[in-house]
């Protein structure tokens, strides 16, 4: 098996399918406006997919919105969710008082380790 040689083509020079007999999808260009830096980026997509209204700018990364003749797009934001921080779930759970007791009860523990003597002259 070792003497012979394999003989085949190699990966990746050239496709076996040809595209005799394949249709293609009609196509339609569509333009984004930078909401940012004012860059205008084309985009082809499928002549009947549904559009997004909004891309990412591929320079500045900003918001990118569609423009359909002269006018672009208005985009409502206000169903758009804000992320919550750890501290909004915090104050979820806990009033601002009791955040108080419990940052100083773990204060208390930290002076307790380091010695009675840090911790008599810092809350004096």
């Amino acid at each position: 098996m070792a003497d012979r040689s394999l003989r085949g083509i190699r990966l990746g020079a050239s496709s076996l399918q040809s595209e005799e007999g394949v249709v293609f999808h009609e196509r339609a260009n569509h333009t984004y406006v930078c909401t940012q830096c004012g860059r205008e980026t084309v985009m082809t997509f499928a002549a009947d997919a549904e559009l997004p209204e909004a891309w990412e700018c591929r320079t500045c990364g900003a918001e990118a919105v569609l423009r359909v003749g002269d006018t672009v797009v208005e985009i409502d934001h206000s169903g758009d969710k804000v992320a919550r921080t750890h501290w909004d779930m915090l104050l979820e759970r806990r009033t601002l008082p009791e955040l108080e007791e419990l940052l100083e009860e773990r204060l208390a523990l930290l002076r307790a380790r380091r010695g009675g003597g840090d911790a008599a002259r810092l809350t004096a």
